[in-house]
């Protein structure tokens, strides 16, 4: 509900600033380069998290409206390859003789999310601004990778699955420098996976696997409307 109102504040403000001179209205697209971690709660145990480096595929379009030079909004779409690595996650051995035995392997895990962001930013619209919103998330690809010291012992893609949390939101803050080039951060609020989820075995493999990811990235907007967004341009200067 909190989320809600958030979202809903974020909106008006800027539909609101719709009304005011000298406004600007243009769209970018570019992409993401991220380094994603997590804040990992696996049956009491917090250790064993690795950072993941994921260049592909990240996309993302935004519709920008600024308000004068130093006040503006932004929504659109993104698609974002976001995930965490964990090296201490319990699995069976499937030994039939001792049915509870475990053993400690390394998993991948990843999603492609379908991303709605909105916020609102704050400077020089066409030089240096921070911003700051909100996003939601919806997962329509799954990827697992099982390893067992270095050898992969299991690897599955699964479409719109159940296994996560069909529901992903969280906050993001970033600076952008001259010519489109971001520094990002965002933390997820939802848990990566769906901890009620049920295997074909009756099982529960997620059960007690608390993980919100948080991430850095650098991205570029590589197009402002239909143009390169290439310093030099004589479009860019706006005001």
């Amino acid at each position: 509900m909190i989320m809600k109102k958030i979202t809903i504040s974020l909106i008006l403000v800027i539909t609101v600033s719709l009304s005011y001179s000298q406004s600007k209205s243009y769209f970018t697209s570019g992409g993401e380069i991220i380094f994603s971690f997590a804040t990992i709660d696996y049956k009491g145990e917090s250790k064993g998290d690795v950072m993941r480096f994921s260049p592909v595929f990240n996309i993302q379009g935004m519709f920008n409206y600024d308000v004068g030079k130093h006040f503006g909004g932004f929504a659109g779409l993104t698609i974002r390859n976001i995930g965490f690595i964990y090296d201490n996650y319990e699995v069976s051995t499937n030994n039939p003789s001792i049915p509870e035995e475990t053993k400690i392997v390394k998993k991948k895990f990843r999603t492609y999310n379908l991303g709605i962001p909105v916020g609102l930013k704050l400077g020089v619209m066409n030089k240096t601004f921070i911003y700051g919103g909100y996003e939601i998330e919806f997962p329509f690809a799954y990827k697992e990778k099982t390893f067992d010291g270095d050898h992969k012992d299991d690897k599955f893609v699964v479409w719109f699955s159940d296994r996560v949390e069909q529901f992903q939101h969280g906050f993001f803050a970033g600076i952008q420098m001259p010519w489109g080039t971001n520094l990002k951060f965002k933390y997820y609020l939802s848990n990566f996976h769906n901890m009620d989820y049920v295997d074909n075995d009756g099982k529960k493999p997620y059960e007690g696997l608390n993980a919100n990811i948080w991430y850095f990235s650098l991205s570029y907007n590589l197009l402002r409307n239909d143009k390169l967004n290439v310093p030099g341009d004589k479009d860019k200067e706006i005001y």
